[in-house]
């Protein structure tokens, strides 16, 4: 029987073809003709160059300022049209989906919202009229089978509990449809292997909603450590707190969440740490609070504490709790120089510093890039890789691999040991986003 969500508030719900040839052709300059051949396993890369329908048409005005050195006016591709997007359907209708993600498929270049799941019939009708979709777009959680009549959905964005994660994602793949899911990836490290391979096996795209990986200023750290502008980096420092209220809410029971603050917020900097730092732990040891006075950490921890320790010598030292005024923030530390961002993790609202040595003076230099939305991005991303047929930049096993350091985390917290963590057996992360597309 399929499993119907509870009552929630963010990430689970309060209630409970498009022809991949003619999008290419109508997606315009900076997307690659890649024309699909046979299944989802082999691809052929038209050449660019020879134009589409509509080109000769094309009005494109000349820039007015130094194309060297300012940043240049898009313009809107009318090709482009929404009917040709991939179309997604949103598992779950609670805060996340109807405060960030609705809009940004609204909002989205490749992507579009095709259909709704579930389990307040009433309510998903009332948002499926506010997007344009009609009654026919809104399907039940006993009904979601039906998805695979649909052919305007090739994609299935999962925002539910995170232990029904896995459920959700072998029934979007059974049905022949791709899979994009929200973090963390699932409860356990069996059930992340499980999604895994029920895509691969139905030849569909799974990809785990790593929004800050597609972050520009994130991606502007990755870039500073990896081209040594920092120098050696000794350290990763961060934390990424609330305070948690509603002692009923579904995050604090352990069946539901898998965990506390740790699989929730914490899990941001153990990803943030090694994706910054483009290496994995070899090491981890963590402690937990959990007081059995307060009555929201019955079932879970109320707050988390742990280092990981990579093969370059670098240490990640981060926290996470649910009891205390919201903080997100990162540090990187280097030889040469040091990056924060503090907030960080955040929706919107970021801010990125660097400090370094500037004319013989210790100086930190504010770093301000035009904000964007996260949620679109990492959706237009998911869009691009269906329709190249192309592995996702942070596919499933990026989410198995950090499910694997959470574990090894918790069996530290209750052995009061360092717990060893074996190498993955194979890359987590597919290609780098090609960020001119966004």
């Amino acid at each position: 029987m399929p499993t119907t969500p509870p009552l929630d508030d963010e990430h689970a719900p309060l209630d409970s073809h498009t022809p991949r040839r003619r999008f290419l052709q109508r997606t315009g300059t900076g997307v690659a003709a890649a024309l699909l051949a046979g299944g989802a396993g082999t691809a052929r890369v038209a050449n660019a160059a020879q134009g589409t329908p509509g080109d000769a048409n094309a009005v494109k005005l000349p820039p007015i300022a130094d194309t060297q050195t300012e940043q240049q006016e898009e313009t809107p591709d009318p090709r482009a049209r929404p009917d040709e997007r991939v179309g997604f359907a949103v598992v779950g209708l609670g805060r996340l989906s109807l405060n960030q993600i609705l809009p940004a498929l609204a909002s989205s270049k490749y992507a579009k919202l095709s259909a709704l799941v579930s389990g307040d019939a009433d309510k998903a009708r009332k948002i499926a009229r506010q997007y344009g979709l009609p009654d026919t777009a809104v399907y039940g959680y006993d009904s979601f089978e039906r998805l695979a009549d649909n052919r305007d959905v090739q994609v299935v964005y999962i925002v539910l509990p995170n232990s029904m994660h896995r459920e959700y994602t072998e029934r979007a793949a059974k049905i022949g449809k791709h899979v994009l899911c929200e973090k963390p990836m699932a409860t356990s490290v069996a059930d992340c292997q499980r999604m895994i391979d029920a895509c691969r096996n139905a030849n569909r795209l799974l990809m785990i909603a790593y929004r800050s990986q597609y972050e520009p200023m994130d991606r502007l750290v990755a870039k500073w450590i990896k081209e040594k502008q920092l120098g050696p980096v000794t350290e990763f420092i961060a934390g990424n707190s609330q305070n948690a209220g509603d002692p009923g809410q579904w995050r604090l029971k352990r069946a539901l969440a898998g965990g506390g603050p740790l699989p929730d917020v914490g899990i941001y900097c153990i990803n943030a740490a090694r994706f910054l730092l483009d290496e994995e732990p070899t090491e981890v040891i963590g402690t937990v609070v959990q007081p059995a006075s307060d009555p929201r950490f019955r079932e879970v921890e109320q707050s988390v504490h742990f280092i990981l320790r990579f093969p370059s010598g670098a240490t990640a030292t981060c926290a996470s709790s649910y009891a205390t005024h919201e903080a997100r923030f990162f540090r990187v530390q280097g030889a040469k120089a040091w990056a924060e961002m503090n907030p960080a993790f955040a929706y919107n609202g970021l801010r990125l510093r660097k400090g370094m040595l500037i004319e013989e003076k210790n100086a930190a230099t504010e770093i301000t890039i035009d904000p964007v939305d996260q949620f679109a991005r990492e959706l237009d991303h998911m869009a691009l890789c269906v329709v190249r047929n192309r592995t996702p930049h942070t596919p499933g096993e990026e989410g198995l691999q950090d499910q694997r350091i959470i574990e090894a985390i918790y069996e530290s917290a209750r052995s009061g040991r360092v717990v060893r963590l074996a190498p993955p057996p194979g890359p987590t992360r597919g290609p780098m986003p090609d960020e001119e597309k966004f």
